[in-house]
């Protein structure tokens, strides 16, 4: 089953996060708690960790660009094939 990364909130007063670079590209493998992004918030930079074992299936939002806390950032599939249907 898919799993989608959203951008925590970090902070009590986090209200967005800019992906500074993405260290992952759709059909990479990752494991849980791989660094898939690092992501600048309020002037600290986090690095964003995959929540489960799989394959980038999609990024949805692009380097350089800022979103609200809990916006969907990209989508883990479980296997080839999930990863194939979501693209």
């Amino acid at each position: 089953m898919a799993v989608e990364v959203i951008l925590p909130k970090w902070g009590l007063t986090m209200e967005d996060g800019t992906v500074v670079s993405w260290h992952v590209a759709v059909g990479d493998r990752v494991a849980e708690g791989d660094v898939i992004a690092e992501v600048e918030t309020e002037k600290v930079e986090n690095e964003l960790l995959a929540p489960c074992d799989g394959i980038v299936a999609k990024i949805l939002v692009e380097e350089e660009e800022t979103v609200d806390v809990g916006t969907v950032l990209a989508v883990i599939a479980a296997d080839e094939a999930e990863a194939a249907e979501l693209a």
